[in-house]
């Protein structure tokens, strides 16, 4: 019986090599499993439309696999495991930007491989003609980490040891990330661990930098952001223009946000930012795109705008989704479209877009035709939103509604301890919001107080009327 990488190279032998390579990656460095899936998932879509000789206009996956659906080559089962694919991939190129844990991302890249291979099981008559044979799933090991870090360290291989800074920044981005929220929660200090990631992965980056121009490509970030310790801006930008100038997809995007705004070495020229922008653009760079699309709306070209926008809001960048999702609202560049725009809105919400998340959560709490389901996923956003976004506003919304009921119990204590975070994070505006909030509360908090018998109950409402004191 074939195993599953034998029987995906049955499928197409090419396809295999990014499974394999996939599969390989999923144990220790799973940002790059997930950046292999985003490549099977291209291939798969030209080998489909290859089938009835069908072109396509766009490299973007999305229009890729929404002009197959159309034409009636997958159903919507395989579009949907496309889409989700696609997604997967996308978190794997900026995992830091969806607020995962290492944990997660490994069990991320698990998934993606398994409905990976479940698509090909599904496709594997329509494409190949033949019966789908008979195989096993060989469960993930280390063994391809192990042989990574080997020849890194032994072999010196500048691609091992690209890969093995990169699995250790990942690693890095995440730990500071639940460094920062766990400082905000608790006033002891939190043991950092995302130091010496970063570190580690600045050496192998500076080891690799001379022979791969993706590791050369990093290490100008790694400069510029002090992962040794020591910062060197100058020298870090230098150093992602010369990836640039060798063709680097991120490295082009960067200089050309350099470009826009300007920085330490290159003063802000319009045409030159436009230029790098295209380039990465070209190549698909999601940021860039998104940038690219800002550089126009600043020009007042809304189509231009709304074009590029679009194209990097359906290659899975959050924020282009929540802008694209904006402009759909006021028809900037296209016609009002209220049901896209509410589309684009939550698919950013659902990618962890603290901007996106707040208004479904805003929109879902104060409709009144809304559902238990809404108001526990509205909960759910506004606390993500605080957590990663520090965002008064969803302070003070979560607050209301823990006080009035809304989400199906009332918790006063949470209440005013949510009421008196945004009162010490708030600006003169938001004060002026919270004022009224908080007499209120205070007055909810003493009447209970005086018509409660419960013990549990006036023990949680001395709590709340101490953190209201």
């Amino acid at each position: 019986m074939l195993n599953d990488i034998e029987f995906v190279n049955q499928f197409s032998a090419e396809l295999g090599q990014d499974y394999r390579k996939a599969k390989s990656f999923v144990t220790d460095v799973p940002t790059q499993a997930l950046l292999h899936v985003r490549s099977f998932s291209h291939k798969l879509t030209s080998l489909l439309a290859e089938k009835r000789s069908i072109h396509f206009d766009s490299p973007n996956l999305y229009d890729r696999i929404e002009l197959l659906n159309q034409r009636r080559l997958i159903d919507v089962k395989t579009t949907r495991a496309l889409h989700k694919l696609r997604t997967d991939g996308n978190r794997g190129a900026h995992p830091e930007k969806y607020h995962l844990t290492p944990e997660q991302l490994q069990q991320l890249s698990q998934r993606a491989i398994k409905n990976l291979l479940q698509l090909v099981d599904t496709l594997f008559k329509q494409v190949t003609g033949n019966a789908t044979p008979e195989y096993y799933f060989e469960e993930f090991d280390a063994l391809a980490g192990r042989d990574l870090c080997y020849r890194a360290v032994m072999e010196r291989d500048a691609e091992s040891q690209y890969l093995v800074g990169m699995s250790l920044k990942t690693r890095a981005l995440m730990q500071r990330e639940q460094e920062l929220a766990l400082q905000e929660r608790s006033e002891d200090s939190v043991k950092e661990r995302s130091t010496a990631s970063f570190k580690q992965a600045s050496y192998w980056f500076s080891q690799a930098a001379e022979h791969d121009i993706n590791a050369l490509f990093e290490h100008g970030v790694a400069l510029i952001h002090g992962y040794s310790g020591e910062f060197d801006i100058i020298a870090g930008e230098q150093a992602i223009a010369k990836a640039a100038a060798a063709g680097v997809a991120n490295a082009m995007a960067l200089l050309g946000y350099f470009y826009l705004v300007g920085s330490q070495h290159f003063t802000a020229d319009i045409e030159l930012a436009e230029r790098y922008l295209s380039q990465a653009a070209k190549l698909e760079q999601s940021e860039a795109m998104a940038n690219l699309g800002v550089l126009y709306y600043q020009k007042s070209d809304l189509q231009c705008a709304y074009k590029y926008i679009s194209r990097a809001a359906k290659a899975g960048f959050p924020h282009a989704q929540f802008h694209l999702a904006l402009m759909l609202a006021r028809g900037e560049g296209c016609d009002v479209d209220a049901i896209k725009s509410e589309y684009w809105l939550a698919e950013a919400a659902e990618q962890g877009q603290v901007d996106a998340m707040l208004s479904r959560a805003q929109t879902m709490l104060h409709d009144d035709t809304g559902l238990i389901e809404d108001y526990t996923q509205a909960e759910a956003y506004l606390r993500e939103v605080i957590k990663y976004g520090h965002s008064v506003p969803a302070m003070i919304e979560l607050s209301i509604a823990l006080a009035d009921g809304v989400l199906g119990r009332i918790d006063v204590v949470a209440s005013a301890s949510l009421l008196k975070l945004a009162k010490e994070h708030a600006n003169e505006e938001e004060l002026a919001v919270i004022e009224p909030l908080w007499a209120s509360l205070e007055q909810q908090v003493l009447s209970v107080m005086q018509m409660t018998s419960s013990p549990q109950e006036k023990e949680a409402l001395v709590k709340a009327a101490e953190l209201l004191s």
